[in-house]
């Protein structure tokens, strides 16, 4: 069964009917929906991709409650008649949640949107810095550099007979190599994170204002300069991340820091705040590792047949544009360094 076909059976789960659906693009992970009701736009449906299990829904209704409950504007899941988070049909885990209206954007329009950008992120972290938890699910660490590393060497052993396998090896080597001359980040306390920051994640107003943090699968308790990393890796890029071409911005990078120094006053530690470039192009390069991976498996993120001839050939252009980004960011890493020190020392 196609994921729209069984879109009247997972709603009968919540007693909606199927109105108007309208399949969202943007995401590069799950298969998404807006569902309009009699007055416009009112929910969102989403059918996870198999590498989240229903249970990241249980972290998603914790916190989002925690949030909501101290004026934090936040997507709500919605329950079904029989009072569950989620739904199991035709082997996919499916939510719905309310609609927040607002604009996501694949960059940057400008650097006030960026100042936005790193408020929101900001006062999520420090709205989450009382947050005791446990979350009710642990999932896998999602910044592992050294576990991506070894599935990409797995990758390229395994996946000889690919196409794209001596473009990729090639590739490979490049990002390893540049992996290698970044120092391991040391231990950090573990905090309450988003998980994915980048920037479609994030929804402004029409009038650039601020909205929300959306796409919560990703909720974790794991190191703050990699979440901070990735947002600006991702942020920071004025092209799209599977562009020919990349350009990492450091008037963004300045902007977002702003914003999220004012909105997160007193939260990072000295160490924390130390590590935000190294971390920075760790992340990139471990995106360009995964992008890479799945070039030749051709299995997990999502790919555009209208302009590429194969998901390897997408994922391989996505992984050149990050060590793109990383190196471009590497060669003014002294700059980017005293970026970070003025405003957090004088935010």
């Amino acid at each position: 069964m196609s994921a729209e076909d069984a879109l009247p059976a997972v709603l009968a789960h919540y007693g909606i009917p199927l109105l108007n659906p309208v399949r969202l693009t943007g995401g590069l992970i799950n298969s998404t929906w807006r569902l309009s009701g009699p007055e416009g736009p009112a929910f969102v449906l989403q059918r996870l991709h198999p590498s989240f299990p229903g249970e990241v829904n249980l972290n998603f209704a914790c916190v989002t409650d925690y949030l909501a409950a101290r004026g934090h504007l936040v997507p709500r899941l919605i329950a079904t008649r029989n009072g569950a988070w989620w739904v199991e049909h035709d082997g996919g885990v499916w939510r719905l949640m309310t609609f927040v209206d607002g604009v996501s954007h694949a960059t940057l329009p400008d650097l006030a949107h960026a100042r936005t950008g790193g408020a929101m992120l900001g006062g999520f972290h420090a709205a989450l810095r009382e947050f005791e938890g446990p979350l009710p699910y642990q999932r896998p660490a999602v910044h592992e550099p050294a576990r991506h590393r070894a599935f990409l060497l797995e990758t390229l052993a395994r996946r000889s007979d690919h196409p794209l396998h001596a473009t990729v090896t090639a590739l490979a080597e490049a990002i390893l190599s540049a992996l290698a001359q970044e120092a391991a980040l040391p231990a950090m306390p573990p905090r309450f994170l988003h998980g994915d920051p980048k920037l479609s994640n994030l929804l402004f107003g029409r009038d650039g204002s601020p909205r929300c943090l959306v796409d919560l699968d990703t909720l974790t308790s794991a190191a703050l300069p990699f979440e901070l990393g990735d947002a600006l890796r991702s942020w920071c890029n004025r092209q799209a991340e599977d562009a020919p071409s990349a350009e990492f911005d450091l008037e963004i990078f300045a902007a977002a820091l702003e914003g999220y120094a004012e909105a997160a006053e007193g939260l990072l530690l000295p160490e924390e705040k130390a590590a935000v470039v190294s971390a920075t192009v760790t992340i990139q390069l471990e995106l360009a590792m995964r992008f890479a991976a799945d070039a030749l498996n051709e299995s997990y993120f999502g790919w555009d047949p209208a302009r590429f001839a194969s998901r390897g050939e997408h994922n391989l252009l996505r992984a050149r544009n990050q060590i793109t980004c990383a190196r471009l960011l590497s060669a003014r890493r002294t700059e980017a360094e005293q970026t970070v020190t003025r405003i957090f020392t004088h935010p």
